[in-house]
């Protein structure tokens, strides 16, 4: 299946790393002109010098913003006035007891993780549905499902995204426009990385320290490895393309198969 999203316009929230990043390249990769967005300016224009040499002919733009805040969504409104394709991936994720979460943790993680795919959406759903075409993606999570005890707080956002995903699934109906969430599963990023080194140690080599973690820490991965962030790129690919036009108002599973369930 060769899917070409020449002409399409995409903006990626969050992209100046890990999984936004794989995501903005390989919209990239298949023809889209892609805003990259994070809250550093140097980092996001690091972000589309890595995207060029990923994929010489891409056309990407910066755009620094803290799209945590009503002000960082006008400024890239004002930057990208009209898109075909949004990506909701900026979230924050941390460990914390959940007796010990405070009403401002509540409140922080609802503003970078829920409330800025809403406002976007808010901003660029009415003109994909006036122009009878358009995709929007929000990244989820398998903690959206399976809330994880050290991330109560965290899992609760993704939940609320799914609802958030099918509500304006629902306003664009009989538009042409989709609306879907991507749940991804564990998956590799430096950040992670770190992190498994942590319970598993330094000695072992990566690929059987991976397999250690999965076998003791993730358990319930059927593919028993961390997933590589340019796989829930593809993912977004191809919901992004005329392929995916009978699906919408889903949550769509990228986790390896980590959700022990046959529903999201």
């Amino acid at each position: 299946m060769h899917i070409d999203l020449s002409g399409r316009r995409a903006i990626v929230s969050g992209s100046s790393q890990g999984i936004g990043l794989a995501i903005a390249t390989e919209l990239a990769r298949s023809g889209a002109s892609v805003t990259v967005n994070g809250r550093d300016q140097a980092k996001t224009e690091a972000a589309c010098a890595t995207i060029v040499d990923e994929v010489p002919a891409a056309v990407v733009t910066p755009v620094a913003a803290d799209l945590a805040s009503a002000a960082g969504a006008e400024i890239l409104h004002e930057a990208v006035g009209e898109a075909d394709i949004l990506v909701n991936n900026l979230g924050i994720f941390g460990a914390k007891p959940v007796l010990e979460i405070d009403d401002d943790e509540w409140r922080r993680f609802f503003e970078v993780n829920v409330l800025s795919a809403v406002r976007l959406i808010r901003i660029y759903l009415p003109g994909m549905m006036s122009r009878g075409f358009g995709r929007v993606m929000n990244i989820a999570s398998d903690s959206a499902v399976v809330t994880p005890l050290e991330m109560v707080h965290y899992g609760t956002t993704k939940t609320a995204l799914l609802a958030v995903t099918r509500g304006y699934a629902k306003a664009a109906a009989g538009t042409g426009v989709t609306v879907n969430s991507v749940m991804a599963g564990p998956t590799h990023t430096p950040g992670v990385e770190d992190f498994v080194r942590e319970l598993v140690g330094d000695e072992l080599p990566w690929d059987d320290a991976q397999r250690e973690f999965m076998r003791e820490h993730r358990p319930y991965s059927l593919i028993q490895r961390l997933i590589e962030p340019t796989e829930i790129g593809n993912m977004v690919v191809y919901l992004s393309s005329e392929f995916a036009s009978a699906t919408t108002g889903g949550a769509v599973r990228v986790d390896g198969g980590y959700i022990d369930s046959i529903l999201p």
